[in-house]
């Protein structure tokens, strides 16, 4: 949108339309009402020869599909854009089944920090991936996942762990957002206080001997450790931690997280877990 009265066609040219706006925030001349939103790319398709249906987890709107005309061509100058992982600033018109994208700019295009880095690519896709699977309503607002999921991703191109690591602790919090949180420093079933040795992915996180149920997995007591250390954000904590403790936390979140999905994720086993942390002296610092 753009002062004046104008506005600008951000994807079909540089062509200005003289119409102004209407009520309930249309174009003169234009069905679609136009809002502008900040968003983080989750995912791309192809759509016909030369267009994109691009999923979007946004700040106010949640999560949005949208139609992005003419961007795998190579003269546009919006593809690079809506890539996966991006931050980006996006208008977008209103449409019966999917919207449409008619200005973007980017904040933090963050999927570049990917590319030639497999361990981070493979994590970045599984919280794309999550967040999309855990915003099955389109448009429903949720600030939380989205704040989330742009810090994960930060996180991630920021380097600054281990990348098996960002991931896990995204994904016990996105759990905790969407209610499923497992129960790490007290009983899942009858909320003794401790931690305690057994852990029950149907039951809902650790249980107490009193609860625990038959085949209920004895992890390590240093595994669940460096679990409640990741869902807390303690990072001195998580970064410390050996690789056998952080293999176990991995299959226990995994295993949670696909128990409440009630299917797998696509993009989970591909995940490298092998990654060792090596600091970076040159690593850039999040936003």
């Amino acid at each position: 949108m753009e002062g004046g009265g104008g506005y600008r066609t951000g994807l079909g040219g540089d062509r200005s339309d003289r119409a102004g706006i209407g009520e309930n925030g249309r174009v003169r001349g234009f069905r679609s009402r136009l809002y502008r939103d900040d968003a983080v790319v989750l995912r791309v398709q192809k759509l016909g020869e030369s267009d994109r249906i691009v999923t979007l987890l946004t700040r106010r709107h949640g999560k949005v599909r949208a139609a992005a005309k003419g961007v795998r061509r190579t003269t546009s100058r919006f593809g690079a854009r809506l890539e996966p992982f991006g931050h980006i600033d996006i208008q977008l018109a209103e449409g019966r089944t999917l919207h449409s994208v008619s200005q973007v700019e980017g904040i933090e295009l963050l999927g570049k920090h990917f590319l030639d880095d497999y361990p981070r690519y493979t994590a970045a896709s599984a919280i794309a991936e999550t967040a999309d699977r855990l915003t099955p309503e389109e448009h429903e607002p949720s600030l939380r996942l989205f704040l989330l999921t742009l810090g994960a991703l930060r996180a991630l191109a920021a380097a600054e762990h281990a990348s098996a690591l960002v991931l896990d602790s995204y994904l016990l919090r996105a759990m905790g957002v969407a209610g499923w949180a497992p129960a790490l420093r007290e009983c899942a079933v009858c909320g003794t206080p401790g931690l305690h040795r057994a852990f029950a992915v149907p039951a809902g996180g650790c249980v107490c001997p009193d609860c625990r149920p038959p085949g209920a997995a004895h992890p390590a007591p240093a595994t669940l450790e460096l679990m409640a250390a990741l869902n807390s954000g303690d990072w001195a904590t998580a970064d410390a931690s050996p690789p056998a403790p952080r293999r176990e936390a991995s299959g226990l979140v995994a295993a949670h997280l696909q128990w409440h999905l009630e299917r797998g994720l696509r993009s989970l086993p591909l995940v490298d877990r092998s990654e060792p942390h090596r600091p970076d002296s040159t690593r850039r610092e999040p936003v």
